[in-house]
């Protein structure tokens, strides 16, 4: 036996999510959220995914690279149960594990095989092909490293009357977002490029991001969170209902 295994990433996530605040803790609760994955290297081979069009999801497994360097501790504060409680870290779905690895289920919208330019530039020389998959319902941070993909198969990826111990039910939070008039106006004006724009903020707030032990309570603190290119500030205005407050294109700024 070996004390060590090493894997080559096979591609890199193009996700709405630019840092880890806001990002929802499982894949598949933020329907609105889509993204792509770029093949790279010798992964970057159409006859790879020969046949892969034909699974409505696929499972990724992927390095958390956001947090790989802050290391990992055998007990753990899952938010689920309010960061009061210590859990060994090998029955929570935690970040910071002894190998930094996660997986998650997505839909794969489609396969795309396209010609983009090998030094980035608008030349029309040195031209090379590109696999990018189309995903949503993702969970990833942006630039995430794929290691493996596998097809998500119905008849025994689901497990009736599986257990889920401390988190049997997905958690409901009974959070209304509400938009400012500021906050509409730019929603409005980048409706054509973003059409999910609002759908996403919403479905991603709905999930409450502060941390767990702020929950249910008081809070006046104005957050800031980025999808795509947008920065965003909003608070809770009372226990149940927030407010974006701005969103302000980061390109223009």
């Amino acid at each position: 036996m070996t004390s060590s295994v090493n894997f080559n990433v096979i591609g890199t996530i193009d996700s709405p999510y630019k840092e880890k605040f806001a990002i929802p803790r499982q894949p598949g609760i933020v329907t609105a959220a889509q993204g792509q994955l770029h093949l790279t290297g010798l992964a970057n081979n159409e006859e790879l995914v020969r046949g892969l069009e034909q699974f409505s999801h696929i499972w990724l497994l992927f390095v958390f690279h956001g947090t790989q360097s802050q290391g990992w501790k055998p007990l753990v504060r899952p938010p689920r149960l309010g960061g009061n409680k210590k859990l060994g870290v090998l029955a929570t779905r935690s970040t910071f594990r002894p190998n930094p690895i996660g997986m998650s289920v997505v839909k794969l919208d489609r396969i795309e095989h396209c010609t983009v330019n090998s030094d980035n530039r608008n030349s029309t020389e040195d031209k090379t092909s590109q696999v990018i998959l189309h995903i949503s319902e993702l969970d990833l941070l942006d630039g995430t490293p794929i290691i493996d993909i596998k097809p998500y198969l119905p008849y025994a990826d689901i497990v009736e009357n599986a257990h889920g111990g401390y988190a049997q039910n997905q958690p409901s939070n009974n959070i209304t977002v509400e938009f400012s008039p500021l906050s509409l106006k730019t929603l409005a004006d980048n409706i054509t490029h973003y059409p999910t724009l609002q759908s996403l903020i919403e479905q991603v707030l709905i999930q409450d991001p502060r941390p767990a032990y702020k929950h249910h309570k008081s809070d006046d603190k104005v957050y800031g969170m980025s999808l795509y290119n947008f920065n965003i500030k909003w608070q809770m205005t009372d226990l149940t209902t927030l407010q974006v407050i701005t969103i302000e294109d980061a390109k223009h700024v």
